[in-house]
């Protein structure tokens, strides 16, 4: 994104490089294309942003409070009648207390409903891990129907966002929390729906990450490129329908495939990649993910560090892949 164009007055400017501000950001422009789409927050009106629209389209918001299981049975509701309801929630939340109207209300009956979940993984790490969703990319691509994005950064969320408007379906939009996301993708639209963004090029080992993992995947490309091993890169930012594409060259055209979200070790990206390899392309792979553990009460950053999900984690699984294969 050109400096200049960060203004007061922009939706980037807006965001505080936070993707679930972007998402709010990008709701105003959806209100604008789309008169038939419609907010519903799950007491979250600050935590994605959305006063705006509330003060913009105040006939077309509906406030839920904290019963996120009715959210979505309205948003379910709302979306037979022909609008295009976007629900607003925290993720820990809206995924597993909602599962069974996720499942039965929206991804049973094809609805076109969209869930921006904010506060994702870690995120709300000093709240405990009743408030941390690890386990959400697991449940939701598990779901026919389903869409499953994970923005990597405001300028990705945002227009992401504004993809839902084509997506005949479900959708659900993971975002993260109050911890700065920093922009690892160029201004503009790049987002294209189900493919993969490759930020770095690279033939001796690809790393395939997604949200605030592809951050510390740029900076572990970066780290061994000073030791002439060259790490491919790839922003898997649409976890289902995956980009089986991208994934098959890599493992033809690398030595191996490191895996880098957080989530869980299970279900999560690197199940899908896994997957999929299993049956077309079997290969060494690694996977950098959140323990098989709930995690302690601390600072995002300080648990990301503990349980591995960083650069240096990623250095160490690329070294010990490539080792491996001699």
């Amino acid at each position: 994104m050109n400096a200049a164009a960060k203004t007061e007055n922009d939706w980037y400017a807006k965001s505080d490089n936070q993707t679930r501000l972007a998402f709010g950001q990008a709701l105003l422009e959806i209100g604008e294309r789309d008169s038939h789409s419609v907010v519903l927050s799950a007491d979250t009106q600050d935590l994605l942003g959305v006063r705006p629209w509330i003060e913009k389209y105040p006939d077309r918001f509906i406030e839920l409070g904290i019963a996120e299981q009715n959210a979505i049975g309205v948003a379910s509701g709302l979306a037979t009648t022909g609008l295009l309801p976007y629900v607003c929630a925290y993720a820990p939340f809206i995924t597993a207390r909602s599962m069974e109207q996720i499942r039965n209300d929206v991804a049973y009956a094809n609805q076109r409903v969209v869930v921006g979940a904010a506060a994702s993984g870690i995120s709300l790490g000093v709240a405990g891990g009743t408030h941390h969703a690890l386990e959400d990319l697991a449940l939701m691509r598990s779901l026919p129907n389903m869409s499953v994005i994970v923005p990597a950064d405001v300028n990705e969320a945002y227009y992401a966002t504004l993809a839902t408007l084509e997506i005949d379906g479900p959708v659900y939009m993971r975002l993260g929390g109050r911890t700065p996301e920093p922009p690892v993708t160029e201004g503009g639209n790049a987002f294209t729906f189900g493919r993969a963004a490759q930020l770095r090029s690279g033939d001796d080992v690809t790393v395939i990450a997604c949200g605030a993992l592809v951050e510390p995947a740029i900076q572990a490309s970066d780290k061994l490129k000073a030791e002439n091993i060259d790490v491919r890169v790839l922003n898997m930012h649409t976890i289902k329908p995956l980009d089986h594409d991208a994934i098959l060259r890599a493992a033809a055209e690398t030595s191996g495939l490191v895996t880098a979200e957080e989530h869980r070790y299970t279900g999560g990206l690197g199940g899908a990649v896994a997957e999929l390899l299993a049956v077309r392309h079997p290969m060494p792979m690694r996977m950098v993910a959140m323990p098989d553990e709930f995690a302690v009460v601390g600072p995002t950053e300080r648990l990301r560090e503990k349980y591995g999900m960083s650069a240096d984690a990623i250095v160490a699984a690329c070294r010990e892949l490539l080792e491996a294969a001699g």
